[in-house]
């Protein structure tokens, strides 16, 4: 993988804010919660914690943002994984609306963090769905229906096959739906921000310490090479990196790769013509394409899921075809960063929250299959809710869906889905 020992060396990390040196834990320490994990789930839990008057400590092996949360592709789009209608039988009618909802409030939580504290970011609003055939296109006219009667219709509108010009540089598409509710940002800069607005708020967050080995009891024992923390609260927010650390909750989500390219800065003239509006974009294909301009106009294109296990040898080589398929016109265009690491993939492609232990006093969330962006922060918001009222209305309604474990174990779960994968590929193909 293309990473130094620090961060994927991406133009997230070219282009990234201050980035504090936080020290790795050195000693025995105690705090009402402790938090494993420095991605969006750790750093917004620990903010929510600390907003409530707990004390945090936040354990991170290598460094804030290291993992998908600082080098995805900045999609801030709404909706909580796939579509939530299926999990009537679960949640009831009245938990699927909640879900609905929460997939459209949980991008204004982002927002609305940004906003109040100032977090240099580059976030920009309005995002397009792809329609890759007619029946796509037929679809996003349902959703539109839905979106209206959650309220949101205002934000939304449909593009014609005929006015697609209007929104990318591509005529491959058979229509699109623009949302201005949604958008695009820096993910780095952001959770690095974030962190830095936990410590002002009293969290301490150490660095570069992996945790060894969980004692679960009333209270709970995490320990690192020098050091260990003893909390009221855990909450395991490792996501596609929890590895064998809990095995109960690692069978569940599959570390699957992800890809991205950048270019070189575009002139003013090429951007415009290739993303009019500086929308975000994403098509509907299963192995789909996502692409965006950056805040110095470069375009960042990503995509190429891979549940193999195994990565590109060349992430440029790889997903520059890809890139021209869709802008011919960038074929003399220099790439001048590739990137990748893991997201977690569940089954299902709906996130997994809940407590763990029969002490009631381990949380965790995580596989949020590719809407890492804003679920992460609804749902650092429920698990500090259950942290600090002993009840979250929408933990619970999380919590009911069920999930399974991918079989074949540890060797072969990621074998298997590859070829469960590919036939999908193949039966997009076909039709």
């Amino acid at each position: 993988m293309n990473q130094s020992a620090d961060h994927a060396r991406s133009y997230y990390l070219a282009s990234a804010n201050a980035m504090p040196q936080r020290p790795a834990l050195q000693a025995d320490l105690s705090a009402d919660v402790c938090v494993v994990g420095g991605g969006f789930t750790g750093v917004n839990t620990a903010i929510e914690l600390a907003q409530r008057g707990l004390s945090v400590i936040l354990l991170e092996a290598r460094r804030i943002g290291w993992g998908a949360s600082g080098r995805n592709g900045g999609q801030l789009i709404r909706g909580i994984g796939h579509d939530v209608s299926g999990f009537t039988r679960y949640v009831g009618e009245e938990g699927v609306r909640y879900l609905q909802r929460a997939g459209i409030e949980s991008v204004a939580l982002v927002g609305e963090r940004i906003r109040e504290h100032g977090i240099d970011c580059d976030l920009r609003w309005g995002f397009c769905e792809l329609a890759n055939t007619p029946a796509q296109f037929a679809a996003f006219k349902v959703e539109l229906e839905s979106l209206a009667a959650l309220g949101y219709a205002a934000q939304t509108r449909l593009v014609a096959p005929q006015d697609m010009a209007q929104v990318v540089g591509c005529d491959a598409y058979a229509g699109g739906l623009v949302d201005m509710g949604s958008g695009h940002l820096h993910p780095l800069n952001l959770v690095l921000g974030e962190a830095c607005l936990a410590e002002s708020l009293g969290v301490r967050i150490f660095e570069h310490s992996p945790v060894l080995e969980l004692t679960h009891g009333d209270s709970v024992q995490v320990r690192c090479a020098s050091g260990s923390v003893r909390a009221a609260s855990l909450v395991l927010a490792c996501n596609a990196h929890l590895e064998e650390l809990e095995p109960r909750l690692s069978g569940k989500v599959l570390p699957a790769g992800s890809y991205i390219i950048a270019t070189e800065p575009l002139s003013a003239q090429v951007a415009h013509q290739l993303i009019p509006q500086n929308l975000a974009l994403c098509d509907q294909k299963v192995g789909l394409d996502y692409y965006r301009l950056s805040a110095d106009r470069r375009l960042l294109f990503g995509g190429a899921c891979h549940y193999s296990g195994r990565d590109p040898r060349d992430i440029a080589a790889y997903m520059r075809p890809k890139m021209l398929k869709v802008f011919p016109q960038l074929a003399n265009t220099a790439i001048e960063f590739q990137w990748g690491g893991k997201i977690g993939i569940t089954a299902n492609r709906f996130p997994q929250v809940g407590r763990l232990n029969q002490y009631r006093n381990v949380f965790y969330a995580q596989g949020y299959s590719g809407h890492g962006l804003n679920v992460t922060h609804w749902c650092a918001r429920l698990l500090a809710e259950g942290i600090h009222a002993g009840h979250s209305q929408g933990l619970d309604i999380f919590s009911q869906v069920p999930h399974m474990r991918f079989p074949g174990g540890k060797a072969l779960r990621s074998p298997l889905l590859a070829l469960g994968m590919l036939w999908h590929r193949l039966r997009e193909m076909l039709h």
